[in-house]
């Protein structure tokens, strides 16, 4: 029974440590856990976050300062951004038929009007 007990533990121990971090929802210990990234790195991992958004993609942590290819390289087995849903690229036929097209705060930056026909559905 203790050994048995004993091969369970050490299988859920050595799956936990093959899991890996969602760049999205990480704190800033779990990012201090990766190899090669210490608080300065996590930090800054997280600032990136909050300025810009969700990762779009593991890639994507490249961007952050002091992360380049080769740290890159060393983390992205252990990287993951689940979770995370494209932002649509718009409707075609709302664009089509004169919606006004918005930024990413949601002001209108253009509208183009379309003139219809007295009696015609809009």
């Amino acid at each position: 029974m203790q050994r048995l007990s004993l091969a369970l533990v050490l299988a859920f121990c050595s799956g936990a440590a093959l899991a890996a971090i969602n760049l999205n929802t990480a704190t800033k210990d779990e990012l201090v856990a990766l190899s090669g990234i210490g608080p300065a790195k996590a930090q800054a991992i997280l600032d990136y976050r909050k300025a810009h958004g969700p990762f779009k993609s593991i890639e994507e942590v490249k961007d952050v300062k002091g992360i380049g290819a080769k740290r890159f390289e060393k983390l992205k087995g252990e990287l993951t951004v689940v979770g995370v849903s494209a932002k649509p690229a718009g409707n075609p036929a709302a664009k089509a038929a004169g919606a006004p097209q918005r930024s990413a705060k949601g002001e209108v930056t253009a509208a183009v009007r379309r003139e219809v026909p007295e009696g015609a559905k809009p």
